[in-house]
């Protein structure tokens, strides 16, 4: 957990473990690595109270390559280790490395029920749009018609949009990141690691071997600053390489418009507070190419977590116990004197 008192100060390589990285050359989740080694070590955070829990999947070696705590669990059950920890040590900082396929498939059960619940845990979902481990099957969040092992013709499914589903469940802290951008990546874990309560984030992470240039629109320094826009509390959404360009409110919708004099007070600011659910709504539903992605934290609330609850839900059980002790047990309900 966080500690303002931390007087130790932790480098980089405090948080290397000595296993061999063993991703494929090239793959986003080497700069994945990178940003959350370095947000770390300015969490004033002492390093034997992280945690890191994963399921299955290439993302869920990370626990290996972390000098902390790690649990590598079974596939999509990481949020449920994740969740006893919490509750029996409330001390830890917990962050689940978990996959697309591992969260959204076989663990998108827990993924919903552990967003609604709001306990003080960090997700970081790893998003390559396939299944990268098992040698690329489509996975939930594969666009329609992509072309796999599985689907030879083209998938017929329709991507399921995460940060939809985490807006419209109520989780309290919500951030969508693009692996390659590791500064701002780093400052969004940072935040999160801040942040009291369920933070997902969901991370763009390229698979070189079996989905190449997924996000390239979004990657590519040339062309980016077009295909996305930041969200930045208080700060109108604009983007495109001049600045041209920006999202307004039209009846229920948002639109894409070119900024001009009679329309760039009409460009709408940024608000992370959860009273904005419909522009967070409206946000997480945008899609390329008819709109740029949203990119940076969608959400922040400070809201009671699931630990929280529960303690002031035991603090009131034994205030209106009537049996509070092992001699009130004993000597409650009918009882007999053998002589």
């Amino acid at each position: 957990m966080l500690n303002n008192n931390l007087s130790i100060k932790y480098n980089k390589k405090d948080f290397q473990s000595s296993t061999s990285i063993k991703w494929c050359p090239g793959c986003g989740d080497y700069s994945i690595y990178n940003a959350v080694i370095n947000a770390f070590t300015k969490l004033n955070t002492l390093r034997e109270d992280f945690l890191i829990v994963s399921g299955i999947g290439c993302s869920s070696r990370f626990p290996y390559y972390c000098h902390t705590y790690g649990f590598h669990t079974i596939h999509g059950r990481a949020t449920t280790v994740a969740m006893g920890a919490r509750i029996i040590n409330p001390n830890l900082s917990i962050w689940v490395v978990t996959g697309d396929g591992d969260s959204l498939s076989i663990g998108g059960n827990h993924f919903i029920h552990i967003m609604r619940r709001n306990p003080d845990i960090k997700i970081m979902l790893f998003n390559n749009q396939i299944y990268g481990l098992t040698k690329g099957q489509f996975s939930p969040t594969s666009h329609q018609g992509i072309k796999t092992k599985t689907s030879p013709f083209g998938s017929v499914e329709k991507p399921l949009n995460a940060l939809s589903l985490a807006v419209v469940v109520g989780a309290s802290f919500i951030a969508r990141a693009v692996a390659v951008d590791t500064k701002h990546l780093q400052n969004v874990i940072i935040e999160a690691g801040k942040h009291k309560g369920l933070a997902i984030i969901e991370i763009l992470t390229n698979c070189i071997i079996f989905n190449n240039n997924a996000f390239h629109p979004f990657e590519a320094k040339s062309i980016r600053n077009d295909n996305i826009v930041f969200m930045e509390n208080g700060k109108p959404l604009i983007y495109g390489k001049e600045n041209n360009r920006g999202l307004v409110l039209r009846g229920l919708s948002l639109e894409a418009v070119n900024i001009n004099d009679d329309n760039k007070e009409s460009v709408i600011k940024h608000n992370t507070s959860k009273e904005n659910y419909t522009l967070h709504f409206l946000l997480a539903g945008l899609t390329y190419p008819e709109f740029p992605l949203p990119i940076g934290i969608m959400k922040t609330s400070r809201e009671v977590t699931y630990n929280e609850a529960i303690n002031a839900h035991q603090t009131l059980a034994e205030k209106n116990a009537k049996i509070k002790t092992l001699y009130d047990l004993v000597n409650s309900g009918d009882t007999w004197l053998v002589e």
